[in-house]
């Protein structure tokens, strides 16, 4: 369940997780960005839906590429009919274990954030 289809937080409260590990951080932009490249079939085009540079968008899938056993996204080669990038099982998988992390986390903290929320002006 992603964050767009969780309704128990209040409308205007939102929970935002961070992994922090050894290798380096997952977050919600890098998730999304593997999300983009899943949907879109590049790594070009998956920055251009979300507002990012090429060269960002290649230097985020680097590193999530650096940090794991198995890269995420495998890229093919440009040319005639060529080009293009795909998911690997393992962006795959870092995908569904954020994406049920995430839930977990929204599930566990919504008391506390309809409480806090509560606390904030207007």
């Amino acid at each position: 369940m992603s964050r767009r289809n969780a309704p128990s937080l209040p409308e205007t409260a939102m929970l935002s997780l961070r992994v922090d590990l050894p290798q380096g951080r997952i977050g919600p932009g890098k998730v999304a960005l593997l999300e983009a490249i899943g949907r879109e079939g590049s790594i070009s085009a998956a920055g251009r839906a979300m507002g990012m540079s090429y060269k960002r968008a290649w230097d985020l899938v680097d590193t999530l590429n650096q940090m794991l056993v198995e890269p995420a996204v495998a890229a093919n080669p440009g040319g005639v009919g060529g080009g293009g990038a795909s998911l690997t099982p393992a962006g795959e998988a870092l995908i569904r274990d954020y994406r049920a992390l995430e839930a977990a986390a929204e599930q566990a903290a919504n008391p506390y954030v309809t409480s806090l929320a509560a606390l904030m002006k207007g």
